[in-house]
């Protein structure tokens, strides 16, 4: 069986105030946070595309990620459901709809605010 979906831990080294898509302006306070996606067909090539540094900004990641103050820590890989493992990840939801607007399952948020520094 494939992977399903990935995690990515990531670290905001400072502060940051970005506009999100449609989501607005957000105030993103320096710390470790996970997101969580997938990509059915083409998982690998989609976390390619995240730890790359020219991009189309598309998602609403793609703008968190494109900041020069954030990296990736860490990349996870799963057999479990995209939403099922977003919701047994620990965290604070501190955007609701970030990486969710189109989530079927009802995610209040893809993106969990773990830590002001695990890392």
């Amino acid at each position: 069986m494939d992977y399903l979906a990935y995690q990515l831990w990531i670290k905001v080294g400072e502060p940051v105030t970005l506009r999100v898509g449609s989501l607005g302006f957000l105030d993103f306070p320096a710390g470790v946070y996970i997101y969580t996606g997938s990509g059915r067909r083409n998982l690998e090539q989609r976390i390619r595309r995240h730890l790359s540094g020219a991009k189309h900004i598309r998602w609403h990641i793609d703008y968190l990620l494109s900041n020069p103050s954030v990296r990736v820590l860490a990349v996870h890989r799963s057999r479990l459901e995209e939403c099922f493992w977003n919701r047994a990840t620990r965290g604070r939801i501190l955007f609701p709809r970030f990486g969710a607007t189109d989530c079927r399952r009802g995610c209040v948020s893809h993106l969990k605010y773990i830590s002001p520094d695990l890392a």
